[in-house]
């Protein structure tokens, strides 16, 4: 097949380097180097057993038959719930709620749902590196607007403002932030769901990383601050993160009653629905808050001590310096004080100490590297000696 025969789709989206690097990484742990990975974006634990065992008994119970698009009934009505407590609000109906195959088919959708050729898409940077390129399936344009380190990495009322037009039609927001962490607080959130509001844009906020929190901050979501706010925010979630499901490929969304209409209308043509019997596992995980609370604590305090640890051993490095995280799992240290662009350093740094981690380049920040805490503490210490002296060699 000549290339020239790809369609300009497929021509112009760029492949996952998240997942690429991760990859490399795992082909050359397979073939016997000893690789440090920092570099993916899943937990290293398992899958809470209660989780699989309500798994498990669905397939025996049969349930491995197509579901309604939108996810089975009982999940849809606790997602409900959930955004009708996070809201404030006597009862949302499942009808508002749509199961899909992984949190970034729902965050696709969601774009898709409401964008296309004539609009923009505005997403501060430093961004989740699918963003983009989704925006770019849909037909839009995606406004890259650059946040600063000094400001936590955060977008301000005012950028935002001055970066609208009249083809803007909305906002991305990711709250736990992949990949720097950053957490807006409720005054932020309240300020620029008010200028969303005004513009009469949709706000696209991706809540993956919702109950990863250090600390003490806490998360705000758009759809709290009332009803008007509610009409015009898509939210996103999903069971990768928070219990080490990244396998199931389920992620939810939750949006006016039209626009989960539309994207279930999407889904029943692109995918027709999330697996089935995956759908009985997260259902358990939300009726049961109790064990879930206790699994989610568990991890978080193991992340929490790694995140501290990596944060120290990043700022006693010459060259470097760390953004102190909030949320998810994941440091973006500055690098720039080495002299190398972010895909040289992470280039070099694989290839002569087998340590891998993703280029900033990926995320709309050459100056930085992503760095996954969710990783074995043997390996992060291991790994951060092999980063010091790399630094340190760079140096003589």
């Amino acid at each position: 097949m000549n290339i020239k025969d790809l369609s300009s789709w497929a021509k112009k989206i760029a492949p996952s380097p998240t997942l690429a690097i991760d990859a490399k990484a795992k082909s050359m742990k397979a073939s016997g180097q000893d690789i440090c990975a920092f570099a993916a974006g899943e937990p290293d634990f398992d899958t809470p057993d209660f989780i699989k065992d309500a798994c498990s008994k669905a397939l025996y119970d049969g349930q491995t038959k197509y579901a309604p698009a939108a996810g089975i009934v009982p999940l849809r009505e606790e997602i409900a719930h959930k955004y009708a407590k996070i809201a404030g609000v006597d009862r949302f109906t499942p009808n508002q709620a749509v199961v899909s195959p992984g949190g970034k088919f729902s965050c696709y959708l969601g774009i898709l749902a409401v964008c296309d050729s004539r609009h923009e898409v505005i997403i501060p940077a430093p961004y989740w590196v699918s963003y983009t390129e989704m925006v770019k399936l849909a037909g839009a344009k995606p406004v890259i607007l650059p946040t600063q380190e000094s400001n936590d990495f955060k977008l301000t009322p005012k950028a935002l403002e001055a970066s609208i037009t009249p083809a803007t039609r909305m906002l991305i927001l990711n709250s736990p932030s992949n990949p720097t962490g950053a957490v807006y607080t409720k005054p932020e959130i309240e300020a620029i769901v008010e200028i969303a509001l005004q513009k009469q844009i949709y706000i696209l906020s991706d809540e993956i990383y919702e109950h990863l929190l250090y600390d003490d901050v806490e998360h705000t979501s758009p759809i709290s601050l009332g009803r008007d706010a509610q009409d015009r925010v898509i939210t996103v979630g999903g069971f990768s993160k928070t219990f080490s499901m990244t396998g199931w490929r389920l992620g939810t969304l939750f949006a006016s009653p039209e626009i989960a209409k539309a994207v279930t209308s999407l889904q029943s043509q692109m995918t027709s629905n999330a697996t089935t019997f995956a759908q009985f596992g997260a259902l358990v995980a939300m009726q049961q808050p109790e064990k879930s609370q206790q699994a989610i604590t568990a991890m978080k305090q193991v992340f929490d001590r790694r995140r501290l640890k990596l944060l120290q051993g990043l700022n006693a490095i010459n060259g470097i310096h760390c953004f102190r995280s909030q949320g998810a799992f994941y440091l973006f240290p500055n690098i720039a004080g080495t002299g190398l662009d972010s895909t040289t350093f992470s280039t070099r740094l694989l290839e002569e100490t087998k340590t891998a981690v993703v280029p900033g380049s990926a995320f709309g920040a050459d100056s930085n590297i992503r760095m996954s805490y969710a990783i074995a503490d043997q390996v992060l210490e291991k790994g951060l000696t092999r980063l010091a002296s790399f630094c340190n060699n760079l140096r003589q």
